[in-house]
């Protein structure tokens, strides 16, 4: 399968997830210069001023390294839009977009052909996240490029269908740019992703413990400290199921094994619960996070994803 021209300039085939709140320009670039795919959510510069001086200072900084480095130049970067008709500030943080030519979008909670037309015009993609086939079908129908397939064990709004039963029914019908999601926190993992047939990994929780993120120490340790049996799926805290740690839970004054059921109808991505506000309080993550061991800078912790990718494709080959 071949990918987009902007797909292809990376040094490792992943994507850094938008982490919601945590994700600011330092994280972006320092993924995006060690040969990643950076990105960041629009709605986490606030006020919405701020993403205007955010997509400027992500640009010139890869515009500057380009000039420095032009044997390793470096990845484009992503902005992920919520296209939810509840987004007040779409418009506004679509033209700034534009404005900006920004190479991939990656757009969440609904699949609406106008958004897709907009990036399509400036020359952009659009790669849209899904959890099951009735949404990957309906993204691809109104005009998104590709997709990411957020399975099981995903960080934040994550699915509950294997990876491998994911990706397997998208390539039956789809055989463009796929990125999947779900636990993957090592090099080894984005090999696997690859081998199941998806073009690249999309990793979040392992950059929430780097030391650009923008979270709290006692997130990032948290997220060191803990495993696979410490993440929580609930739809309590936004009325969408989602993964987090169960220690913010418990430090919020809940019971993680006796949590209510949420509200669908009531959405709210920024809700208080028992005092505890979501993302902000009660904090995302992926079951991946038993590969996380220390907070690191962004750069080293792709180095090491690559050492461990190169060294799981040499065993594979030494296997034949």
């Amino acid at each position: 399968m071949s990918l987009p021209d902007v797909l292809g300039r990376l040094r490792l085939p992943v994507i850094g997830a938008p982490l919601f709140i945590i994700a600011n320009p330092a994280l972006v670039i320092a993924q995006c210069t060690a040969g990643i795919i950076g990105s960041f959510p629009a709605l986490n510069a606030r006020p919405a001023s701020q993403l205007d001086e955010w997509l400027a200072e992500i640009t010139e900084a890869l515009a500057a390294w380009d000039h420095a480095h032009p044997e390793t130049p470096s990845a484009p970067f992503a902005v992920n839009q919520i296209v939810h008709r509840s987004n007040d500030r779409l418009e506004h943080d679509m033209a700034l977009c534009a404005k900006y030519h920004v190479p991939v979008v990656i757009t969440s909670l609904g699949a609406r052909p106008e958004v897709n037309q907009a990036v399509h015009a400036w020359g952009g993609i659009v790669l849209h996240d899904v959890i099951n086939q009735v949404f990957a079908h309906k993204a691809i129908d109104n005009g998104a490029d590709g997709l990411i397939a957020v399975a099981a064990g995903a960080g934040g709004h994550a699915g509950t269908q294997s990876p491998f039963a994911l990706v397997q029914e998208i390539r039956s019908w789809f055989d463009g740019p796929v990125a999947l999601a779900g636990a993957i926190a090592r090099g080894e993992s984005i090999l696997a992703a690859q081998a199941m047939g998806a073009d690249l990994a999309y990793i979040g929780s392992a950059f929430i413990a780097t030391e650009e993120a923008r979270a709290a120490p006692a997130y990032k340790q948290m997220l060191v400290d803990s495993a696979a049996a410490d993440i929580v799926y609930t739809d309590l805290f936004t009325g969408v199921h989602g993964n987090y740690l169960r220690g913010s839970i418990v430090a919020s004054g809940m019971d993680p094994d006796h949590l209510p059921q949420g509200d669908p109808s009531t959405m709210d991505f920024a809700a208080v619960v028992a005092g505890a506000k979501a993302w902000k309080d009660i904090w995302g993550c992926g079951q991946g996070i038993g590969a996380i061991g220390a907070v690191t800078p962004a750069a080293d912790r792709i180095q090491q994803l690559k050492r461990e990718y190169i060294a799981a494709r040499e065993r594979i080959c030494d296997m034949k």
